[in-house]
């Protein structure tokens, strides 16, 4: 989101008129609609970011994380990626952190868990089940082969199907190159809290997908919670218990803990409470020069009854931001804000390859229409035409070529083969300078 109103910005207002400056601890913004395809391997993982000094050549970019706002003083503190905290001043400021994976304090989800709400996520789960496909081709052991071979994702949102859908295409294809497994042994687990999945799509559209997934192999258990997963044993609410060797966790969002060290106005769930002008509001007070929206947000949605809110999805995100760009430019200029206002068109989600659901402006997609609509809707939302036209080249090359299925696990521990074949040090005299003796 800050991306998009920092990019508004820095083309509404002339330099001489205003400085915008980024602070990020990331060189990119993830667009993360497309995690899923990049974990699949349909685009490279590098055009699902966006790279913040190409696209914001405009702004002035701090690599640097945020350790202190204190809006009374209109002074934020950043942390550098080196070098001592340094602040710096404001006249408006727009908080828009995001937000992160919400979890629970379930025994063994923090040393077993894998997230999935950045592209390192993305790419170490689709190394880490690739690998648990080699390792289930050789080892003798039929537990750890099973335990290999079963991979549990919490949460039945558009994140957690739409990864496990990808995934078990992946597992499908690779499964060509092991003759020594069989489709019959994988085992994908769906895990949902509540007796739905994909509420954003409607329920018709959810059960659709439901049953799309069931004649999958897919177990799905809904009404079902996680209870334990310690030493890689999931225990579930309905008295089930197995091994596995993976577990996603996609059981929803919470606002950015970087809110924690700001002193402004939060709501029941941690968000930033915000008018519909999107200006941050304590009590009756409208706060000069804070502005906030996207995931970390409590947004009024005025469609809808009093009382509702936004939800925290890239099409609000993308829109607000918009709206509180062109505000910021009205107050500057003297103006006044607009309120921000959007009918919620619709969902999309993919089931896969060539496979999606979709309910959009009241007409209901299934299979290749809905898939193509979600793809066509993504696209066109990731900024720049430079990732537009890399990830169409991702898909079109997907169309003519199969999918790479290579696991690079390497890249999780890229030194740990140089450490084992350099030798350590050895004791030597102080005045003998080390490689002494060689001619």
């Amino acid at each position: 989101m800050g991306l998009y109103a920092a990019l508004r910005l820095s083309r509404k207002l002339s330099p001489r008129r205003a400085e915008v400056v980024v602070i990020d601890p990331q060189p990119h913004m993830t667009y993360q609609p497309f995690l899923p395809e990049a974990a699949a391997g349909n685009i490279s993982p590098r055009h699902s970011v966006v790279p913040l000094r190409r696209e914001l050549k405009r702004c002035r970019i701090v690599s640097g994380e945020v350790i202190r706002v204190e809006h009374d003083r209109k002074m934020v503190t950043v942390q550098p990626i080196e070098g001592p905290p340094t602040e710096m001043t404001y006249d408006h400021i727009v908080v828009a952190p995001g937000s992160v994976s919400r979890t629970l304090p379930i025994p063994g989800l923090r040393e077993r868990g894998i997230g999935f709400k950045t592209i390192g996520e993305a790419i170490y789960l689709r190394n880490h089940i690739l690998d648990r496909l080699d390792v289930a081709a050789v080892t003798p052991d039929p537990a750890v082969r099973a335990a290999s071979l079963t991979f549990v994702f919490v949460g039945g949102g558009y994140a957690g199907i739409e990864a496990l859908a990808e995934m078990e295409d992946v597992v499908r294809d690779a499964l060509s190159g092991y003759p020594e497994l069989r489709q019959e042994e994988v085992r994908f687990v769906l895990v949902e809290a509540t007796n739905r999945i994909l509420p954003e799509v409607g329920p018709q559209m959810g059960a659709y997908a439901a049953r799309q997934l069931d004649k999958r192999g897919i177990d799905l258990r809904l009404d079902t919670r996680l209870e334990s997963c310690v030493d890689g044993w999931v225990e579930l609410s309905d008295g089930d218990r197995f091994k596995a060797e993976t577990l996603v966790w996609t059981a929803g969002v919470k606002p950015s803990p970087m809110l924690d060290r700001t002193d402004l106005p939060r709501g029941p769930r941690g968000h930033v409470v915000a008018l519909p002008t999107l200006q941050v509001v304590d009590g009756d007070r409208v706060l000069d020069g804070a502005w906030t929206a996207g995931d970390c947000a409590q947004v009024p949605d005025l469609t809808k009854p009093e009382g509702a809110f936004c939800s925290p999805s890239a099409q609000h995100a993308v829109r607000q931001a918009k709206v509180l760009a062109d505000n910021i430019r009205q107050v500057i200029l003297g103006g006044v804000p607009k309120p921000y206002k959007h009918k919620y068109a619709g969902s999309v989600a993919s089931l896969g390859l060539h496979k999606g659901v979709a309910h959009v402006y009241g007409i209901k997609l299934t299979g290749l229409p809905a898939w193509l609509m979600h793809r066509t809707y993504h696209v066109s939302r990731i900024p720049s035409f430079n990732r537009k036209a890399r990830v169409v080249a991702d898909w079109t090359l997907a169309f003519v070529f199969r999918r790479e299925t290579i696991s690079l696990g390497q890249l999780h521990e890229p030194r740990e083969e140089f450490t084992d074949v350099t030798p350590p040090l050895t004791s030597h005299r102080p005045s003998e300078p080390v490689g002494a003796g060689i001619r």
